[in-house]
C-alpha cells in the first residue's frame, strides 16, 4: 500500500506564513519557490515593488525585517477573511496587522490584502497590496505611532 502525500493549497500556505509571522516576523522564506515573484504595487515612492527570485526577495527583505523587529513587536493578525477565486492555486486574503512600537508600547495596526498563487506547496507569486501611507506613519514615525 502507498502513501500518498497531500500537497498543501494556498489556503495551508497562508496559515503557515501567520504562523511564521508571529513566530518570527517574517521567517516564511520556506513556503516560497526558488522562482517566487513578490509584488508591492503601492510601494513608497523608491522601493522595489517587484521581487523576482526567493533569494532576492529574502536579501531586500531580511535586513528590513530585522530592523522592524528592533522597533516593533507583531502581536496579532486578525480580521482575516479568505476568499477562493476560480483558479485553485490562487487565493485573496484580507488581514490586519496589529503590533506595538517597543519604545512606548502603543499598538498600532494597517490592513492589509494579499493575493496568493501556490502551486506544488511553494509560494510563486504574492501580490500584497497595504495602506502605505499608515505604515510609513508608524515606521517614519515610531515615537506617535
Amino acid at each position: 500500500m502507498t502513501e500518498s502525500t497531500v500537497v498543501p493549497g494556498p489556503r495551508e500556505i497562508f496559515e503557515r506564513v501567520r504562523r511564521h509571522w508571529l513566530e518570527n516576523l517574517g521567517g516564511f522564506g520556506s513556503e516560497l519557490a526558488e522562482d517566487a515573484v513578490i509584488e508591492v504595487p503601492f510601494a513608497p515612492p523608491g522601493r522595489a515593488r517587484r521581487h523576482e527570485g526567493k533569494e532576492a526577495f529574502l536579501l531586500f527583505s531580511g535586513p528590513e525585517q530585522a530592523a522592524f523587529a528592533q522597533r516593533f513587536a507583531l502581536d496579532e493578525i486578525r480580521d482575516v477573511v479568505v476568499h477562493e477565486t476560480a483558479d485553485p492555486e490562487v487565493i485573496v486574503v484580507e488581514y490586519e496587522l496589529v503590533g506595538r512600537v517597543l519604545a512606548t508600547g502603543r499598538q498600532a495596526s494597517s490592513p492589509f490584502i494579499g493575493v496568493l498563487r501556490v502551486r506544488d506547496g511553494k509560494i510563486v507569486n504574492w501580490r500584497e497590496y497595504q495602506n502605505t501611507l499608515a505604515m510609513i506613519e508608524i515606521m517614519g514615525h515610531p515615537e506617535r505611532a
